[in-house]
């Protein structure tokens, strides 16, 4: 009989323990709350720099991340993503420091609140910004790269990084483009998209008048495409079945198929 009761002690553990693991507690959603004007950038116009993060969680708390005096978060709003299929999810968000400019950071749940899990070195420079790209496994790893624009307003550089522990690291670089105008709130100018079963980035050339399509090979960024646009974009790239787009023009939308612009 004690030896009965023994197994069955086991049993309940063990489903304790992996029904815990089954229902670990998850960021649902995400805001930024409390605007400053202590940075003053505003390169989203105003009132997009904020001092405070606030994320509902899957158990039903509300949890905040408060910068410091010297930090803001430059962004419209955090960005739920994965870098695995298995793995945690995080918020993705724009910090820019008021001595060296913006950086990107992962924010995700640790301890009693959320905290910081990593992040790139920032820009270097005051007042220079950077907006995402979006995320995605660019060399089929089965690891999600994080793509973004550095200074996309003046001689703008695609990176892309990948994470090492507590740190966002530039992975590759390419020169050339631009995915925002500056005092606006459109941040959707460029996307991932899978192209003949691989993940390319969608992504405005400088001008905005040309749409480059970027791969990810071998470590290297490399044009593998590009087309033509009858007026600058302005507007989001939305994403249709069979990879059809519309690209947001100032003379309005544009449909086209990202894979007729391969070379």
């Amino acid at each position: 009989m004690a030896q009965i009761f023994r197994v069955l002690e086991r049993a309940i553990l063990l489903f304790a323990l992996t029904g815990s693991a089954a229902g670990a507690e998850t960021i649902l959603d995400a805001r930024y709350t409390a605007p400053v004007e202590r940075y003053g950038h505003f390169a989203l116009g105003r009132p997009h720099e904020y001092a405070r993060l606030s994320a509902n969680t899957s158990s039903g708390r509300i949890l905040t991340l408060d910068l410091p005096e010297h930090d803001v978060f430059e962004d419209l709003a955090p960005r739920l993503v994965k870098l695995t299929a298995s793995g945690p999810s995080h918020l993705l968000a724009i910090i820019s420091r008021i001595d060296s400019g913006a950086r990107l950071a992962l924010i995700g749940l640790g301890g009693d609140g959320l905290e910081i899990a990593a992040q790139s070195a920032p820009i270097g420079t005051p007042k220079r910004w950077l907006n995402p790209v979006g995320v995605a496994d660019l060399d089929g790893d089965g690891r999600a790269e994080i793509a973004a624009v550095i200074t996309p307003h003046i001689g703008g550089m695609l990176k892309v990084y990948g994470r090492k522990g507590a740190e966002l690291v530039e992975l590759a670089a390419l020169e050339g483009f631009s995915n925002h105008v500056y005092g606006t709130t459109e941040l959707a100018l460029s996307t991932p998209l899978s192209i003949e079963g691989r993940m390319r980035l969608l992504v405005p050339d400088a001008t905005r008048r040309k749409l480059r399509v970027i791969a990810l090979k071998n470590g290297v960024l490399v044009e593998t495409g590009r087309c033509a646009l009858s007026a600058a974009i302005t507007g989001p790239i939305k994403v249709y079945a069979s990879n059809r787009v519309s690209v947001g023009l100032a003379s309005g939308a544009q449909f086209m198929l990202p894979g007729a612009c391969l070379r």
